[in-house]
């Protein structure tokens, strides 16, 4: 019996009410319960006394009693008290629930036995790393991959060939073991066969009575056109075999996309740089630019700025879901030479000497540079 005042224990006052004592005791029983806090004597310790104080101050004679005469009108021997064997009697039928989907599984009175011997295979991922060129177009690839599968020698049932797996005597085939914890029926799976509610009494040799064994299998995968670092390709049914008859698991394909040399990705989307030189961008022109299978040719109008952004509509990445093609961004900059020859220097010379100095008229505006910048600094 717990030595602390069972009103402290819940963190209640002595004038709390029905509704609140069944509050606050269901707090402590999620929190302390032993399947959450497993080999925690003290976490153990703490639901043991929480529901002993539950026990008795949500029954009215029981608490009247303690009220009057404290741990003495309810202990072992007490006039009137059945001590605190008790518990059994206690039904709480939304607690069973709450538990139940919290650490059973399946609730008091439902099975989950099928869902336990049953036991699906694992997910596998595997990490594919391609070219910026491969995403562009598309591509198929096979993959060599370790997965677990069934057993040759025993089927995938884990038993030497002419046995059978036989059923748990602790839990009787339920895979589940159930004990009296407090007001509660609590289920934990069952220590001896792990859940599955079947024992092996003679374990294959080959698997050692796992039932399956690891093995490098191919897959073949499509790469889609357009798909992009990051997204995943499902093959369902490629991953590890599944225990007791189970379904096998998925193989999910991660992709990783290379970068390009002259493009940048955003998406469907593309991006590049073009080098332009200055009497084409001052007097307009044709220019190339290459594209993902080709070049494209698109014309500069005259008088056109360094770092003006041109739109070559469908000239981006395929779209992954099949939807056409994302769009290319043209930046364009300015060409200038590093090397000139002599005659090429006078001639820019000149050019130079008949323009209008940007800093004194603007380069497009008719006040001078220096005027527009003290406007913006005030």
């Amino acid at each position: 019996m717990s030595a602390r005042d069972y009103y402290e224990v819940l963190g209640l006052p002595r004038t709390a009410d029905e509704t609140a004592i069944k509050s606050a005791y269901r707090k402590l029983a999620l929190k302390y319960h032993p399947d959450r806090n497993p080999d925690d004597k003290a976490a153990e310790e703490r639901f043991k006394e929480a529901a002993e104080a539950y026990a008795v101050l949500a029954d009215a004679d029981k608490r009247g009693r303690y009220d009057r005469f404290g741990h003495a009108g309810v202990g072992e021997g007490a006039a009137g008290s059945a001590g605190f064997s008790g518990f059994d009697d206690v039904v709480f039928s939304d607690f069973g629930d709450i538990l139940g989907n919290l650490f059973g599984g399946g609730g008091f009175g439902g099975s989950s036995q099928g869902r336990r011997r049953r036991r699906g295979g694992a997910d596998l991922r595997y990490d594919l790393e391609i070219t910026f060129e491969e995403a562009a177009a598309g591509t198929e690839t096979t993959l060599q991959i370790p997965r677990e599968e069934p057993c040759d020698n025993c089927h995938g049932s884990g038993s030497a060939p002419g046995s059978t797996p036989e059923k748990c005597s602790q839990c009787q085939g339920r895979g589940q073991v159930r004990f009296q914890q407090g007001p509660f029926a609590v289920a934990r799976t069952c220590p001896r066969c792990g859940g599955i509610g079947r024992v092996i009494a003679k374990p294959c040799q080959t698997c050692q009575g796992h039932g399956k064994i690891g093995r490098e299998r191919k897959v073949t995968v499509k790469i889609p056109a357009g798909i992009d670092s990051g997204q995943r390709l499902r093959l369902a049914g490629e991953g590890d075999h599944g225990g007791g008859g189970g379904s096998p698991g998925d193989l999910y394909v991660v992709v990783n996309v290379g970068d390009h040399a002259f493009f940048e990705r955003d998406g469907a989307d593309l991006r590049c740089k073009v080098p332009v030189s200055f009497p084409t961008l001052a007097l307009g022109g044709e220019i190339e630019v290459p594209t993902l299978t080709d070049s494209s040719a698109f014309q500069i109008p005259k008088g056109t700025q360094p770092d003006t952004r041109f739109r070559l509509r469908g000239k981006g990445m395929p779209r992954v879901d099949g939807r056409g093609h994302g769009d290319l961004y043209v930046s364009i900059n300015l060409a200038v030479p590093t090397k000139l020859s002599p005659e090429q220097e006078k001639l820019l010379e000149e050019l130079g000497r008949t323009l209008p100095d940007p800093l004194a008229t603007g380069a497009d505006e008719e006040r001078p540079f220096f005027e527009r910048v003290k406007d913006i600094f005030g």
